[in-house]
């Protein structure tokens, strides 16, 4: 394949797609960009990039549930990084067939794209909620597998089929499964984003489910550079492998309330609202991260610590402008 060969990216008006869109420009490459098809002509975050970053990344409207909108993504890339996903869990109690056709279904299209296409290398994405709730710690790549939520259960699925495929078909497949991934154009959905904006917003009553469950908190930048490192290595190092990526400690939910508060110079009070819940046996009570596999293969190692993401994150949704692009009433949502 051409070195001058354009690099694709589904799922690429997302949170983490936009960064590594940024990132994939940044050192040099073409960027195909597929964004899921909307009547509101929304390009998602990729509009907030800059004018010399757009001028490298051509946008492709479509469906990863579409083979053949994947296929014209797919066609002449290099490597593909597919992080296509629904990804809210509480919603996936609601509608689990969304989540099984859009992350098992888009996810055999790609890997069916690819296949036919002969790009060099697929990174897969998949997440560290299929691992459920900390049986050992920290968490390597050889845990069990324990879905604790329709949305946990997808994306195992679709890591299954990238397995199946490069062991069936040789397909150069290598999965990332990034643990809590935060930081700038992320979600309201999410707790951090959510505790921020409720503060920003002026609240000091913060409304949130589970205190309790602790989680590996990864800036954004560092798990985009895990992707560009998996995507770069040489394929003897990572194809037909699994990695982790993850900082390697924990926080508690409600320790990261107080840690929000003190950055943003707020004293904070929680209240626990039963309807943000989840059900019962779903909740995943603990997450941390072994990536030595990550760091022996690739050098990887995150640069950022829990704090200096959250400055980060603060000064992000404190920007007028960039608190305006959410609806307010998700930070109840």
């Amino acid at each position: 394949m051409s070195s001058t060969a354009p690099v694709a990216v589904t799922g690429a008006e997302g949170f983490i797609g936009s960064h590594l869109v940024e990132a994939l420009v940044a050192d040099g490459h073409r960027v195909r960009a597929m964004v899921q098809y909307n009547s509101f002509s929304s390009h998602g975050w990729l509009e907030v990039l800059p004018p010399d970053v757009l001028d490298h990344v051509e946008i492709v409207l479509g469906d990863v549930r579409d083979p053949g909108s994947v296929r014209e993504v797919v066609a002449g890339s290099e490597t593909v990084y597919h992080l296509a996903a629904l990804i809210a869990i509480p919603y996936s109690y609601r509608a689990p067939r969304s989540y099984v056709d859009t992350n098992v279904s888009g996810t055999l299209n790609v890997l069916e794209a690819v296949r036919e296409s002969g790009a060099a290398r697929l990174v897969h994405t998949s997440t560290s909620e299929t691992y459920g709730t900390a049986q050992t710690v920290p968490i390597t790549e050889d845990h069990p597998i324990v879905t604790q939520s329709p949305y946990a259960a997808s994306k195992a699925g679709g890591d299954r089929l990238a397995d199946s495929y490069h062991a069936s078909f040789g397909t150069p497949v290598v999965t990332l499964r990034p643990f809590n991934t935060f930081g700038p154009r992320q979600s309201m959905r999410a707790v951090i984003p959510t505790v921020i904006g409720q503060v920003a917003a002026g609240q000091r009553e913060v409304t949130l489910g589970d205190l309790r469950p602790t989680r590996d908190f990864t800036f954004v930048r560092d798990t985009v550079a895990a992707f560009l490192a998996v995507g770069t290595a040489p394929a003897a190092d990572v194809v037909g492998r699994t990695f982790n990526a993850g900082t390697g400690g924990e926080i508690a939910i409600g320790d990261l309330v107080l840690l929000i508060g003190k950055l943003m110079d707020a004293d904070l009070a929680v209240r626990e609202d039963p309807q943000r819940l989840r059900p019962a046996g779903s909740e995943v009570m603990r997450l941390v991260c072994d990536a030595s596999r990550l760091r022996a293969a690739t050098g990887w190692a995150p640069a950022h610590t829990l704090k200096e993401g959250l400055a980060h994150t603060v000064e992000f949704f404190r920007d007028p402008a960039n608190l305006a692009r959410y609806k307010t009433s998700s930070y109840n949502v």
